[in-house]
């Protein structure tokens, strides 16, 4: 873990096992607690028998004849089940499109919009226990980098300990390095922790793809924060004490929550807000985050805490020293 101090541009390498030993005794720590869900399908498209294939094999990187994958993205209601979601190959499926799931057709779709970089929306026909089904069926949507099929124990390594709430498409990754032993060492200290649900999409990794910062659009992610927590962030910010956002999920719920008042909301709600440098952050003090690529949202809005310069000469430095980025990498508190 990267200590960074924001005002000095101070640095000091330690090991996560310190977190604890960095927290002060009144502050509030906010978690996301959303939970990741067998979100990729292989299947076959009507009127073309698929050839048979295991996921992970070569083959599937080619797409054999007939063979489809798709990855639910974001649930767009549940009456019918109506997903927006990525297919490949993107090009050949269009409007209308049949797509089918399981040995026994378990699953049945039809493509129903059509959107920009491969993005469809599809509607899933009637089925007893839909997210029964979809256990059974789908895979762990891993990220890219790891070039091997997804494990029967992925489903719970690529969660959180305190993962809870089924909706995401990847782990809120700051949240990775928690055991429950340092959570236990937290609530021992008399540490306040409350969590909040943030779903993360895709739009969370997207790369920036316009020349202005300004005209990039991100997708909502659905969030929900509880009348409990909003009362206990807001009256730990009413008494001035510290609030730590635990990821940059966490961040952009409480910012996106607080944007009209200050304060932060309770309810169901779109996260659309885009964090990058020029925000006035108004509920979060400090924050545990990975390392992000470039040209990254993720990367926009940490420099947008950081402050740019500072956080690039601590980059700079985790380079140096070898810290791994990526989903389960390294991670650095920021304060």
């Amino acid at each position: 873990m990267l200590h960074l101090r924001r005002n000095s541009g101070a640095l000091q390498d330690r090991p996560f096992q310190d977190f604890p030993d960095l927290l002060r005794p009144n502050d509030l720590v906010v978690f996301n607690n959303t939970r990741v869900f067998p979100a990729r399908l292989f299947g076959r498209r009507s009127g073309v028998k698929a050839q048979p294939l295991s996921p992970g094999n070569a083959a599937s990187r080619r797409f054999l004849k007939g063979n489809i994958e798709v990855l639910l993205t974001r649930q767009i209601s549940c009456h019918p089940y109506e997903w927006e979601c990525l297919v490949r190959p993107g090009r050949k499926i269009g409007i209308g499109e049949q797509l089918f799931f399981g040995d026994a057709d378990e699953l049945q779709a039809e493509v129903v919009a059509r959107r920009t970089f491969g993005e469809r929306t599809i509607c899933f026909a009637p089925v007893t226990d839909f997210f029964g089904v979809l256990d059974r069926l789908g895979h762990v949507p891993l990220p890219p980098y790891i070039k091997r099929p997804d494990r029967a124990e992925d489903r719970e390594r690529y969660q959180t300990v305190y993962a809870r709430e089924r909706g995401s498409v990847a782990a809120p990754t700051a949240g990775l390095h928690f055991s429950t032993e340092i959570l236990a060492r937290m609530q021992k200290s008399g540490i306040e922790m409350v969590d909040i649900t943030l779903h993360v999409g895709l739009d969370t990794f997207q790369q920036v793809r316009v020349k202005n910062v300004e005209e990039h659009r991100l997708h909502g992610e659905s969030y929900l924060i509880s009348e409990e927590a909003a009362a206990r962030i807001n009256c730990a910010l009413d008494g001035r004490r510290r609030v730590i956002a635990i990821g940059t999920t966490t961040v952009r719920t409480l910012e996106n929550s607080s944007r009209s008042s200050g304060r932060v909301q309770a309810g169901s709600v779109e996260a659309e807000i885009f964090i990058y440098p020029g925000h006035k952050f108004q509920i979060v003090g400090a924050l545990l985050t990975n390392f992000h690529l470039p040209q990254s949202t993720l990367l926009m809005l940490v420099s947008a805490f950081a402050g740019k310069d500072t956080l690039f000469q601590a980059y700079h430095h985790a380079v140096k020293q070898r810290y791994r980025f990526y989903s389960y990498g390294d991670c650095m508190f920021i304060e």
